[in-house]
């Protein structure tokens, strides 16, 4: 006799095989509000806002997962064979990352198609900017301007004029093409370039008026608040529903709630005439100032210097969170300073500066839901697939180090080549940028913060 956990698994593999993915389609396993009662919303710039009771689409999973779930069941893992089940069956975001301006509108198409039978609302990922990545582990886009705007065009016209949630272009304008710090002669793409691709797309797709448009807000260890409001707006954020924060990293909710309001506040103040700080986005207070970026406790500095600069200005621009994978928060990596691992300091400090890339020890966030209780918050989104590898996480790629002569294990590497290639942090070479991580996704569901079950 199967448990209640077993029959869930079987119910919702089931479900996965048949191809009829919805929450009402697997018992047990809807998506559940954790974030909060509804409060009034401030009106956005394009009006494009979101319900409180917007339901999120949940698109088919990946081979890679039906596998490990399958896997799982024939091995009598019933627990953790229905937290993946729970995890995939969770609404979270398609991705668009290449193919002619015809491929991703038959795909967009498709999707809004999906999307209309689950009476639901797609998240969709435009992800094919020329010069993507910095030409890393996501590297690729269109080869030029003109191919993207093609591409864009091919985007709208699949989505038409349907509701959708649209997330423009992950890390654009966090690493625009001056930020990458390569040869013109290798990576020749510029800023000009980056903005107008980017103004662009806002305007394509924010033609559709169920579309809400959101553009590259970064996260609250990275870009300043300044920096980013300056940027949003010459993205022309202003016309867009507004920005996302966090996509395919691992920041902490507080720490992002702060940082979103604040460069919504810095918005409102640098295109308020009237304000004292009127075109000037570097006079915004930030996470590095009056805050410690590393002290959430004087976050509230910052938060009061913009109450007391705000004057009449009014704070519109709103934005989302992915949550896909941050439930406890960026890995600081001291663990591995410390015993079996002892590893010297300048190593710690090297994988602390790649914990955005396949840490361990992280869980799953809150789940998607639209009704967060915060006014400028639209939703909570798993924009990232959780599951999805970051990308081949390795001494060569500059986002791993490790000292082999003070720990190692039976069967790991033992020539400098070979080590250069490993993820130490894992055990293994990890897959490729996009790739089904199995030992990752089934952390991410046993860690899960809430938890799944």
């Amino acid at each position: 006799m199967f448990s209640r956990t077993g029959r869930r698994a079987w119910q919702g593999l089931t479900a996965l095989a048949l191809g009829a993915v919805s929450v009402a389609a697997v018992p047990g396993l809807a998506a559940a509000d954790t974030a909060g009662p509804a409060s009034t919303a401030i009106p956005s710039a394009s009006g494009h806002s979101l319900s409180a009771d917007t339901r999120f689409f949940i698109p088919q999973p990946s081979a890679g997962a039906v596998t490990q779930i399958k896997q799982l069941l024939r091995g009598g893992d019933w627990r953790d064979a229905a937290l993946l089940t729970r995890m995939v069956t969770t609404p979270q975001a398609v991705w668009f990352t290449s193919g002619t301006p015809a491929d991703v509108q038959k795909q967009a198409h498709d999707t809004i198609r999906q999307a209309a039978l689950q009476r639901a609302v797609p998240v969709l990922v435009a992800y094919d900017i020329p010069g993507r990545d910095c030409s890393q582990y996501s590297a690729g886009g269109a080869l030029d301007q003109a191919a993207y705007q093609a591409w864009i065009d091919g985007l709208a016209a699949g989505i038409g004029h349907a509701r959708a949630v649209v997330i423009l272009e992950p890390d654009a304008l966090g690493n625009m093409p001056s930020n990458c710090g390569l040869p013109s002669t290798t990576y020749p793409f510029t800023d000009a370039e980056r903005i107008a691709e980017i103004d662009y797309a806002v305007t394509a797709l924010e033609k559709d008026p169920g579309a809400s448009v959101y553009l590259d807000g970064t996260h609250s260890a990275w870009q300043s608040v300044g920096t980013m409001a300056q940027r949003l707006l010459a993205g022309d954020v202003q016309q867009a529903q507004g920005f996302f924060l966090n996509v395919s990293n691992y920041q902490a909710d507080p720490q992002l709630l702060d940082y979103g309001t604040w460069i919504s506040d810095c918005i409102a103040m640098v295109t308020d005439p009237n304000n004292w700080s009127y075109n000037q986005p570097g006079n915004c207070a930030s996470q590095y100032y009056p805050a410690n970026p590393n002290d959430f406790s004087t976050w509230d500095l910052t938060t009061q210097w913009y109450a007391q600069n705000m004057g009449d200005a009014v704070a519109s621009t709103h934005f989302v969170i992915d949550t896909s994978r941050n439930g406890k928060g960026p890995n600081n990596m001291q663990a591995y300073a410390a015993a079996p691992y002892n590893q010297p300091a300048g190593v710690v400090s090297k994988l602390a500066s790649g914990n955005w890339c396949n840490p361990p020890a992280s869980g799953l966030g809150l789940r998607p839901t639209a009704r967060t209780g915060v006014p400028l918050l639209d939703a909570y989104l798993w924009v990232k697939i959780p599951g999805q590898s970051d990308g081949q996480c390795d001494a060569a790629g500059g986002v791993r180090a490790w000292d082999y002569t003070a720990y190692t294990q039976p069967g790991w590497p033992t020539d400098a080549a070979s080590q250069q290639l490993f993820d130490p942090l894992w055990g293994l070479t990890d897959p490729a940028a996009g790739a089904w991580f199995p030992q990752q996704a089934l952390q991410l569901a046993q860690e899960a913060q809430p938890a799944l079950f």
